[in-house]
């Protein structure tokens, strides 16, 4: 490690929970749940996914509400031979990730409002740290073997919990220029927020010291370096912990076109612009500062970094293959290279995309049924992963249906499942100067979102 015997390193990005690209949340309704595509979406949920599509809508005004129960395990395995433990889990659940539509249409202009967690969205605990918080800890039996002082066991309590949420606040205008022809602009603002705290304490070892610990029993390190005449390895190994906050905010402008040049087919396209994102510390603990060195740990109090929201071309096409039966196909692009990450970007080998197809089907005038497909592809050099944040190519499932209580009222039941591509890459490790070897480190995840929404239409005629 760099900074010392210990290093607390608290920088993890959390990321949303089932979201395609590496910021941007896309699961925003119930509807997406259950198809997977909807960039050329003719419903409410167009105030998102086509803002120009509203344009199709019938007069009147549209609510849409819907809230979705994510749930993830990210898991990192590392193979360094002193590690007490390989496997090191985090845990992501979010009870509550709502999304609320609002439009009013009539003739040829629609006015659209649209809020929801649009980027992070989730909370990961760890509860028992990660291998980069470990691993140093894990040599200390080794170092002080090698000091005379024969050690054979350690054990410590690491854990650390991270929270981000992004809250996007849209709203839209469309206009119908032609029957066949909309355009839409939007302007999206961002209230981000990221939490993080964690904590190593109460590091444990075992030496054998005829006098100091003649049974061999587990002590507090500190406590035995102290009695050692070791000041420096006695404050690398003392209680540590961290507790920031992030906050930051930012604006995205959205143009949007709609195009139907028969019945039966949507077109649409929609460009979102980068959103500038610049984040500030507000920290009340941070011992991985050094006063002594001057190092100013991993979050100084009021310093500022760049997260930003990538730039994003969607293009979508909507197909009625007959009266009942419909077939969607979405195409996703996140300028990932062209956004500011304070550096992590350079990283980036390829910009991210998504490819999804969606079916749904009209088994009656009250019941639909669908499913879709959505592949989702990354390219990274292997610096860009790491224990602290990753991010796997997936391919996920979704599927459910529609229930149409009356001409205006309908609910929608999603479910979706997204299957990981595990990555691993050999990580070489060093005590100061004196190399350890290289070993692999393993990063895996499992997702399951499931998700209801309700959509009405007040006015108008049946």
């Amino acid at each position: 490690m760099k900074k010392g015997l210990i290093f607390l390193g608290l920088g993890l990005l959390i990321a949303g929970a089932a979201q395609a690209a590496i910021v941007t949340n896309t699961n925003q309704s119930a509807a997406y749940i259950r198809l997977l595509s909807r960039n050329a979406s003719t419903e409410v949920d167009a105030v998102y996914y086509n803002p120009a599509g509203l344009a199709k809508l019938a007069d009147g005004w549209h609510l849409y509400l819907s809230n979705q129960y994510i749930s993830q395990d990210k898991t990192v395995v590392n193979d360094f031979p002193t590690l007490n433990e390989a496997s090191y889990l985090g845990e992501v659940r979010v009870p509550l990730y709502p999304d609320v539509y609002a439009v009013w249409k009539q003739g040829k202009l629609a006015f659209s409002f649209g809020f929801g967690p649009n980027a992070g969205g989730g909370s990961a605990d760890y509860k028992t740290g990660l291998p980069s918080f470990e691993w140093l800890i894990s040599t200390l039996p080794m170092q002080i073997s090698t000091m005379g002082l024969p050690t054979t066991a350690y054990s410590a309590d690491i854990a650390f919990k991270g929270s981000s949420i992004y809250f996007g606040f849209q709203a839209n205008a469309t206009y119908a220029v032609t029957d066949t022809i909309a355009l839409a602009f939007g302007l999206r603002y961002i209230a981000a927020t990221n939490t993080y705290e964690g904590h190593i304490n109460d590091v444990m070892i075992n030496p054998y010291h005829p006098l100091l610990n003649p049974t061999a029993a587990m002590i507090p390190a500190t406590t035995f370096f102290n009695a050692i005449a070791q000041p420096a390895y006695a404050a690398a190994v003392a209680n540590k912990g961290v507790d920031s906050k992030q906050t930051g905010s930012g604006f995205t402008p959205i143009l949007s076109l709609h195009a139907t040049p028969i019945p039966e087919l949507n077109i649409s396209l929609r460009y979102e612009f980068n959103t500038k994102l610049e984040m500030t510390n507000e920290t009340t603990q941070d011992d991985t500062a050094n006063p002594t060195t001057g190092d100013p740990g991993m979050f100084p109090d009021g310093a500022k970094t760049r997260q930003d929201i990538p730039a994003i071309l969607a293009v979508g096409a909507d197909y009625a293959i007959s009266p009942a039966f419909r077939a969607s196909l979405s195409f996703s692009l996140y300028f990932d290279k062209n956004a500011n990450w304070d550096g992590r970007q350079d990283f980036v080998d390829k910009n991210s995309y998504e490819l999804a197809l969606g079916l749904e089907y009209d088994i009656t005038d009250m019941f639909t049924v669908s499913a879709g497909y959505m592949m989702t592809r990354y390219s990274f050099l292997d610096d860009y992963q790491s224990d602290m944040s990753y991010d796997l190519n997936a391919d996920t499932f979704g599927f459910g249906g529609r229930i149409k209580l009356s001409p205006k009222l309908y609910i929608d039941v999603g479910a979706l499942i997204a299957n990981y591509t595990d990555f691993s890459k050999q990580i070489a490790y060093y005590l100061g100067v004196v190399p350890l070897g290289a070993y692999r480190e393993l990063y895996k995840q499992t997702t399951f979102d499931i998700s209801v929404g309700i959509g009405y239409r007040f006015g108008g005629q049946d």
